[in-house]
């Protein structure tokens, strides 16, 4: 029998798929683990419940909440976190890049760069002049990558995708997939590896 991979699922409009951006490398570095980064869009998600927009924006408190325990976590695990102006932002650029290039070793570094545009300096990650200072960064094709990020391919690739983490009963971001266990929320990581450690390591 194969084992299965780990799967790290996660939206770039996702407050806690952040923090767990900042922390998965070196924590499944230490378990000798190697995930498979698998960027999705939350939107599809949220209309099947009936919203038009985050749950954490249509519930008063529980956006306050959570805000406030994004900056306590924030300071917890020392990565930095400035309250984005608008929220959510539209990631579909970010996770069409990711998706068509996810084999490319740049492919975390470039995730990690644009998570900490939305959420630690305010910028807009759905402006093509942002992910492409950001392509450029790493020393790469910005407008090669991003026209080919966005033929039809990889538009229908990335639907696909999301189709596929519904199909797996995925309902929210991050969630670490291990075969059929489904391990969902940024307080989940540490257990998630321990899982596949103790049953497939």
């Amino acid at each position: 029998m194969d084992k299965p991979k780990f799967e790290f699922w996660f939206e770039f409009a996702s407050t806690y798929s952040y923090l767990s951006v900042f922390r998965i490398e070196e924590i499944a570095k230490k378990a000798s683990i190697t995930i498979e980064w698998k960027p999705f869009l939350l939107g599809p998600v949220f209309k099947d419940q009936g919203w038009n927009t985050s749950p954490f924006n249509i519930h008063e408190a529980k956006g306050k909440y959570m805000w406030r325990d994004i900056e306590r976590l924030s300071q917890k695990y020392i990565i930095p976190f400035k309250k984005p102006a608008e929220f959510p932002r539209n990631g579909i650029l970010a996770a069409r890049i990711t998706l068509a290039f996810e084999d490319e070793t740049w492919v975390p570094e470039f995730i990690k760069k644009t998570f900490i545009a939305n959420f630690a300096e305010d910028q807009e990650i759905a402006d093509e002049e942002v992910i492409g200072s950001i392509l450029l960064s790493l020393g790469l094709d910005a407008p090669g990558i991003m026209e080919l990020a966005k033929v039809q391919e990889n538009k229908d690739k990335l639907r696909a995708q999301t189709q596929l983490s519904a199909d797996k009963g995925i309902f929210g971001a991050p969630t670490f997939v291990i075969g059929d266990e489904i391990f969902w929320g940024n307080d989940r990581l540490e257990d998630a590896l321990l899982f596949y450690k103790k049953n497939y390591s």
